[in-house]
């Protein structure tokens, strides 16, 4: 009974074994990631960690026991974005995975025609910047404000009042103030018209 049972764990353990596979690969240092040092700790998960695999100080990973299937690889960095990949995982011992690049948001059916080498080949495209830079007073961008062009016109026009009204025709002047002594008295008191007047049942000029 004992043998029974040991041949049977044997049995799923190699089961098991034939089903999954080591992801193996490395990451091509550039202008942007020269070494493990600026990369600091960094990993490679598939499918937002279902899987995951620590990058070494010579740049090479392995996730181990990755099941047959499709996943999504990426890199979790604090300093260097990476491109996802697709990986495809085979049932078949004999053939390996197959690594093709991956747009976010894309579906995956049906996959991309482009096949991309295996060892995973993961190359930093940037560096993540987080230091926002300080910007200095500008008058120029400043005067460019709509809301501000408002601002200094409606002042200018307040300045320069009193002069145009004293280098104004004395007709003119009176004429503009009887109008806004005319119009403030019928907002006072609550006519629609100001040229017009109430007679009986209907509005006359």
């Amino acid at each position: 009974m004992s043998r029974l049972v040991t041949t049977i764990a044997f049995l799923a353990c190699a089961w098991v074994t034939v089903l999954s596979a080591d992801l193996s690969g490395f990451v091509q240092w550039n202008e942007h990631c020269p070494d493990s040092v600026q990369l600091g700790h960094a990993r490679v998960v598939l499918d937002n960690s279902i899987a995951s695999g620590t990058i070494t100080r010579d740049g090479r990973f392995v996730i181990p026991d990755v099941a047959a299937g499709t996943y999504i690889a990426s890199v979790i960095s604090r300093d260097h974005v990476f491109d996802k990949l697709r990986v495809d995982v085979s049932p078949e011992p004999a053939s390996p995975p197959e690594v093709r690049p991956y747009a976010v948001g894309t579906p995956l059916d049906p996959p991309s025609p482009v096949k991309l080498p295996y060892p995973i080949k993961l190359v930093p495209r940037q560096r993540k910047d987080y230091f926002v830079p300080h910007q200095s007073f500008n008058v120029v961008q400043m005067l460019q404000n709509p809301m501000m062009l408002i601002t200094v016109f409606g002042g200018l026009m307040m300045l320069a009042m009193p002069y145009i009204t004293k280098n104004l025709d004395p007709e003119i002047l009176q004429e503009a103030q009887q109008n806004q002594a005319r119009l403030r008295s019928v907002l006072q008191s609550g006519d629609r018209n100001p040229g017009c007047v109430l007679t009986g049942r209907r509005w006359e000029q």
